[in-house]
């Protein structure tokens, strides 16, 4: 009971100092404290509603053709899916604990901040914000342009022009969307949600009732003719774990969620589990109706299962698979604009980047870089590729996280623990992440994993030079810059609004 009136206690002095800003401040800063309640007191039902809308995207109508390409059987490819499901469960119980034990926003930056200090901690953000947040945005952009492409080339595959076009058009749109207006933003983002919802279980029923009436033929003789290697499996796996990434995304908001010691754990026992079941049925539904080699073959798995299932409605699937796809990019954009928005205001990139929009109060700068570096992603690979090499640097620090948990267990004794799992579960998905990681690069090693390793060793100098050092020169360039970019943009630094 002290604990909940301590709680109510602080409630009434944080609604008391909004008040008071609000009432001594210009009448944007009411947006700003709109804005800032937008995840307040997120119940049990708001969590699991957040992890299932946040995973469910473009992955589950791009990665099933790859996943199976690495297997080239339908029992491994759905043993696959519902393996990428268990693991997804597995980290995030062990993120439930970190984000109970250490209760600060920024998701892993904080926990490798305070297992292994600050070094770590920078070359997350820094490979982050310039390699696994703008390549998993060109990547869902990619997946949209696919879609929305193929209906327009019946019979054959949409250009590659065509498609990193639309791609990078959609880029475009999002981040004006996200940099004019916040609340426009979320309410496309709610829209979008609910039509994601419709596709996945019109595709699972369509399913259920194939499989009711006998289409069970691709089913049998399942594992006869697969591909089971190591290098197989990972890749298998990085591609089915692409279409669960943003289990932790509860980490996120730790703070905000209502009750977390309880409903963190239990929206990631909920909501993941029920994933999981809707990504192995939407595969089945697949499978009942196109063979494997069908399925290799097909440029969009889902538009190809709706001109044989929906016809003449089959025009429903590339529409609701469009605004599904739009939706994850569009969310995407919003929480890593923000991401770069925080690093530039700790120091960590340039300064300009921790600006808000005087008219719109958003954090364009950082909204406008983060589209910008997405649309370089989109220029010289394909879906397979960048999917490879994003699953590649996220497992790195993925596995670096739940190591922190391992290590902190005996070295911050005194820390409590509300959520506690078993030590064996963050042991198992810190082997699981080596084997991640490593496989591919014993197995069938390819340059692009060097670049990518030596990509994030470069945060080093970068670190060393601009946070630790600090030197003046860099300070002297990036000085006539900012004030350049604040007056084309109408840009301020956060304090001149808020405080």
């Amino acid at each position: 009971m002290g604990e909940e009136s301590l709680k109510k206690r602080k409630g009434e002095d944080k609604g008391r100092e909004d008040r008071q800003s609000i009432q001594s401040h210009e009448p944007q800063t009411t947006n700003l404290q709109k804005q800032a309640k937008l995840f307040l007191f997120v119940g049990l039902v708001s969590g699991i509603c957040m992890i299932v809308g946040t995973i469910i995207g473009s992955g589950i109508f791009v990665s099933p053709k790859s996943v199976l390409g690495n297997v080239e059987a339908v029992g491994p490819c759905l043993t696959i899916w519902a393996a990428c499901g268990v693991l997804a469960t597995l980290g995030a119980l062990c993120f439930a604990e970190l984000g109970t034990m250490i209760t600060k926003s920024g998701g892993e930056y904080p926990y490798l901040m305070e297992a292994f200090g600050p070094i770590p901690a920078f070359l997350f953000s820094w490979t982050s914000l310039l390699v696994t947040k703008p390549s998993s945005f060109a990547i869902i952009c990619l997946s949209f342009a696919e879609y929305a492409s193929a209906p327009f080339y019946p019979g054959c595959d949409p250009p590659q022009v065509v498609i990193k076009c639309l791609a990078a058009a959609a880029i475009v749109v999002i981040t004006i969307v996200n940099s004019l207006s916040v609340k426009v933003g979320s309410y496309l983002q709610n829209f979008l949600t609910a039509a994601k919802m419709i596709i996945v279980t019109i595709i699972i029923v369509s399913g259920i009732v194939l499989l009711a009436q006998g289409k069970t033929e691709n089913f049998k003789d399942s594992f006869k003719d697969s591909t089971i290697s190591v290098s197989s499996i990972s890749l298998a796996f990085y591609n089915g774990l692409w279409a669960y990434d943003g289990w932790n995304q509860l980490n996120y908001i730790t703070e905000e969620l209502e009750n977390p010691y309880r409903n963190l754990p239990l929206s990631i026992i909920i909501g993941i589990p029920l994933v999981t079941v809707c990504y192995v049925l939407i595969n089945i539904s697949y499978f009942t109706v196109m063979t494997s080699t069908e399925l290799l073959q097909s440029q969009a798995v889902a538009v190809t299962f709706g001109d044989r299932v929906l016809y003449p409605a089959s025009w429903i699937v590339p529409l609701f698979v469009v605004f599904s796809t739009i939706g994850s990019a569009n969310g995407t954009c919003f929480t890593a604009g923000r991401l770069v928005y925080v690093a530039g205001r700790e120091g960590h990139m340039l300064k300009v980047l921790s600006y808000i929009s005087v008219k719109h109060l958003t954090p364009a700068p950082a909204i406008i870089f983060y589209g910008a570096i997405a649309i370089i992603y989109i220029i010289p690979g394909d879906i397979d590729t960048l999917i490879n090499y994003f699953s590649f640097a996220v497992w790195i620090f993925y596995g670096l996280t739940v190591f922190a948990l391992i290590v902190m267990r005996f070295t911050r004794k005194e820390l409590r623990r509300p959520i506690r799992v078993p030590i064996i579960i963050p042991v198992v998905v810190t082997l699981v992440s080596i084997l991640l990681v490593l496989a591919p690069i014993i197995s069938a090693p390819e340059l692009a994993y060097l670049y990518c390793i030596l990509f994030i060793l470069s945060g080093l100098i970068v670190y060393v030079l601009f946070v630790h050092l600090k030197f003046s020169w860099a300070r002297k360039i990036s000085k006539p810059i900012t004030m350049h970019l604040q007056m084309l943009l109408e840009v301020v630094p956060e304090e001149e609004v808020t405080e």
